[in-house]
Order: C-alpha cells, then sequence, then structure tokens
C-alpha cells in the first residue's frame, strides 16, 4: 500500500480562522499554523494535499500557504455537517486510494528523529491497513477526543488491534467500554489527529450522511455539531471500519499534540515548538526572566 494522499480538515465553524493563525516554528522561522501541518504531510512523503474549508476561504489559505500553496487542491464543505461529513467531501480527490488525513487545528512535536505523520504513514504502509495515531490520555481530556477500545498485538509495543471507538465519550462510558489493558489507571487511547484511513471510510460515510436526520436520532450524544444541526461523526464511521476490515491504532509515546482550539491552544503550542526547536534557550531565558520579575513585583 503507498500513500501519496493527505486531507487536511479546515472547515469547522470554531476551526476555520485557527490554521491562519501565525506561530514561530522550531527552525525559527515565522509560519502559519496551516503551513506547519503542510511540512508535516510533506515530510510524510505526500505529494497531493487537499484542504476542506468553508466557501469563499480559499483565497486566505492560499495566501498563508505561501510557497505550499503550489501543493494544495481544495474541497468545500458547503453546510457544517461534522467531521465526517468535512471528510467525505474530499472523497473525490480521494478516489480509491488510502490516504493521510490530519485535522487542521492540531499541531504535532515529535521526540525522535521521525516526524508524526511520516512514522504513521510508514507503519500503515507496512501493515497495507487503516492505522490511527493514539495517545494515552488523562480521562479529563476525554471530551476533547474520540476514543478507542484495544488490544495489543503481540510482540508489538506501540500497535493495537482496534476493536471499537467512541467520539467524547463520558469517564463512565470509558471505564465501561473502553478500557485497554497496560494503560496507566484513569488513561485511555484518544486519538491523536491523524489517520491514514482506507477508501472503505468513504463507503461507510455514504449512507450516513444521505440518511443524515435518522443517523443525527440514534447516533452518539455528538452527533450534533453545535448549531441543533445533526452532523456525522468520523468516530461513528470508524467504529464501524474496525468491524469492516483491518484497522489498527498506533500510540504514540513519546511525541506530543497540541489542540490549538482549546483556552490557550496557541500559547501552549507556541511554547511546546519553541522549547523543541532551535531558539530554545533564548525562550527559555525569556521565560525565566518573566517569572523572576513577576516574583519581584509579588513581593514589593
Amino acid at each position: 500500500m503507498k500513500i501519496t494522499k493527505a486531507v487536511i480538515t479546515a472547515a469547522g465553524a470554531n476551526q476555520r480562522t485557527l490554521p491562519l493563525q501565525t506561530l514561530i516554528d522550531r527552525d525559527g522561522q515565522e509560519k502559519s499554523v496551516l503551513s506547519i501541518i503542510i511540512e508535516e504531510t510533506l515530510h510524510a512523503g505526500m505529494d497531493n494535499i487537499c484542504v476542506v474549508i468553508q466557501p469563499g476561504d480559499e483565497d486566505a489559505y492560499r495566501r498563508v500557504a505561501g510557497d505550499h500553496a503550489g501543493w494544495l487542491q481544495f474541497a468545500t464543505q458547503e453546510e457544517p455537517l461534522g467531521h465526517g461529513h468535512a471528510v467525505y467531501c474530499a472523497r473525490d480527490f480521494v478516489g480509491d486510494e488510502p490516504f493521510l488525513h490530519l485535522v487542521g487545528d492540531h499541531l504535532y512535536v515529535n521526540r525522535g528523529d521521525k516526524r508524526c505523520a511520516q512514522y504513521l504513514v510508514e507503519v500503515a504502509e507496512a501493515e497495507s491497513c487503516a492505522v490511527s495515531a493514539v495517545q494515552a490520555t488523562r480521562e479529563n481530556l476525554l471530551p476533547y477526543y474520540g476514543t478507542v477500545s484495544a488490544r495489543r498485538i503481540t510482540g508489538q509495543s506501540d500497535l493495537y488491534q482496534i476493536e471499537s471507538v467512541v467520539e467524547k465519550p463520558t469517564p463512565t462510558q470509558a471505564e465501561q467500554r473502553l478500557f485497554v489493558p497496560g494503560l496507566r489507571a484513569g488513561y485511555y487511547l484518544c486519538f491523536f489527529g491523524m489517520h491514514v484511513l482506507t477508501p472503505t471510510v468513504f463507503s461507510i460515510l455514504e449512507p450516513l450522511i444521505s440518511h443524515l436526520p435518522h443517523f443525527a436520532d440514534h447516533s452518539t450524544q455528538n452527533g450534533t455539531n453545535g448549531t441543533n444541526r445533526p452532523s456525522v461523526t468520523l468516530s461513528d464511521a470508524l467504529n464501524e471500519l474496525a468491524h469492516r476490515e483491518q484497522y489498527l491504532a498506533l500510540e504514540q509515546q513519546h511525541d506530543t499534540r497540541y489542540d490549538v482550539g482549546v483556552k490557550y491552544g496557541l500559547l501552549t503550542a507556541q511554547v511546546a515548538l519553541a522549547m523543541s526547536g532551535q531558539d530554545r534557550d533564548e525562550v527559555l531565558t525569556t521565560l525565566l526572566t518573566l517569572l523572576a520579575q513577576r516574583e519581584l513585583s509579588s513581593e514589593a
């Protein structure tokens, strides 16, 4: 299985402006969030990239992509019908090929030599199946992530067979349905924000979207998108994918994801990029100076 296409979803009502924000990357260069995500896909070997956007956003996205704009194609999500629907909007771009999928409001910091997406793609190509990156996550963060039930594959330290997927479960749901042997108490395997998916996901999404009102009535508690409109979650489609074909989870044990859409998310991501980049010492000195000034002010 060879993967050369990437789909970045950025059409969510609370997500669409986040890829346009500017940060200082690990190489010390000022870049948009979108550019940093694009570079993540390019390091993974992608040569075709589709960004799913809201109508009218293409010019802004091309502008902040800068030198990377030539890599991009766009698909439009005409209505805010959920993450699953956003992925489905890229079906013509994907065709019958496997693809890398990243969300437009997450940034990643790898601790090893390989970028997060690069490692994920390598594993998916070696296993010839869909693979989602996951990370052991504290239960208080469950409201932000899709979560999997899985069993560790014998002889593998970071690879799991996915059995089920639940979108943003409650701690009670997670404790009853999503326990993974070997994880610390109170931790669950939550999505990392990147997946390699097969075209099967489109055949699963299509009937869910075509029968959207019926699906919304019987879906998870997160089957609406915050506007009281029915929506299709990607997690529900991935839960079905786990029952149709081989579907694995790759645990990112040392790498970190940063959701720039949460409170102080951009600030946290910026500090993380800086602390793992070439300007680490300068930034650390500045932070220590600020803390010292604050301590002196409190004593005055």
